[in-house]
């Protein structure tokens, strides 16, 4: 893919989160928000991160990372989160206000195809970079925002098999319906993108990182309060959403029959307090900037490619 392909591609990727995911992603806050906080909770004690570092969130989404950094990094430090979605940005910036946190900005911006300065000491991504339209590009964008000896870390799902909350729902809806096609609409890659180690690892070495290392976090995440609360929440966002939404009228002559399938799938899943969990599973992947030598031995492995 061009540069110039890669750009008209992540355009298309930013309106579509704009203005397809952002109101659903919205309505079932507390759902994506308290069930992803398992993966980067069970790393945060870990991350390299310390009292007075310059810190940049790539797609921090409702800000509740960023606003852990800052609170990590302390008045010292500084924390930066962007996110090509404003809405997003806005509950980010009233909860650190609440807070009290001067030390957390919110910006909206690609990191895809923003122009970062060499300034921080640690780049961090909770889910976000599998919907690069160029990953190693991305990749490599994020790597030159770090100082010489930063570090970067992102989480991303591992496979399917290893995350039924994500695709036991999009089997049971292709029971009844098509897969979208090649031309559906779509907020990138998707979820799965980078779940292959190797690959992934072959992606970081290209961007220029060293020391690349893979940690496995297996969690529960909430997926709805009750029944119906899980069911219409596959329907709206993931896997099962998007070949719900694309397959129109069909899908909705077909509701009731794929509500009845999903909800005696998801009634058979674990219930704790919050609601309903199921069973998911993710790479913790870091890489160090090693700065002017990182830089050529990047630019030489993209042109042998």
């Amino acid at each position: 893919m061009s540069a110039v392909e890669a750009h008209a591609q992540s355009a298309q990727y930013v309106d579509f989160w704009n203005e397809i995911l952002v109101p659903k992603f919205i309505k079932y806050k507390y759902i994506l928000v308290d069930g992803l906080t398992h993966h980067s909770e069970a790393i945060f004690p870990s991350l390299p991160v310390k009292e007075g570092d310059r810190v940049l969130d790539i797609g921090c989404g409702f800000g509740d990372t960023a606003i852990k950094l800052a609170q990590r990094v302390g008045p010292s430090g500084e924390v930066v989160g962007l996110d090509c979605c404003e809405a997003f940005l806005e509950y980010g910036r009233k909860d650190a206000a609440n807070l009290g946190l001067r030390n957390v900005s919110f910006v909206n911006g690609d990191a895809l195809l923003d122009h970062f300065e060499p300034v921080y000491d640690f780049v961090f991504a909770r889910f976000g970079t599998m919907f690069f339209a160029n990953p190693v590009a991305g990749l490599r964008n994020m790597r030159k925002a770090l100082k010489p000896g930063g570090m970067m870390t992102h989480i991303v799902w591992r496979t399917r098999d290893d995350n039924p909350w994500l695709s036991m729902a999009k089997e049971i809806v292709l029971q009844f319906l098509p897969l979208p096609g090649e031309d559906a609409l779509t907020c990138g890659p998707g979820p799965f993108s980078m779940a292959d180690e190797a690959m992934v690892a072959k992606m970081m070495e290209i961007a220029g990182y060293s020391d690349i290392t893979f940690r496995r976090v297996d969690a529960p995440v909430l997926v709805g309060k009750t029944v119906e609360d899980a069911v219409n929440f596959q329907l709206a966002i993931g896997p099962a959403g998007e070949a719900f939404r694309e397959a129109g009228k069909h899908a909705e002559a077909k509701r009731a029959q794929i509500e009845a399938a999903l909800a005696e799938a998801i009634s058979s899943q674990k219930k704790e307090a919050d609601g309903i969990v199921m069973n998911s599973s993710s790479w913790v992947i870091s890489g160090k900037n090693p700065g002017a030598a990182g830089e050529e031995a990047a630019t030489g492995l993209h042109l042998q490619l």
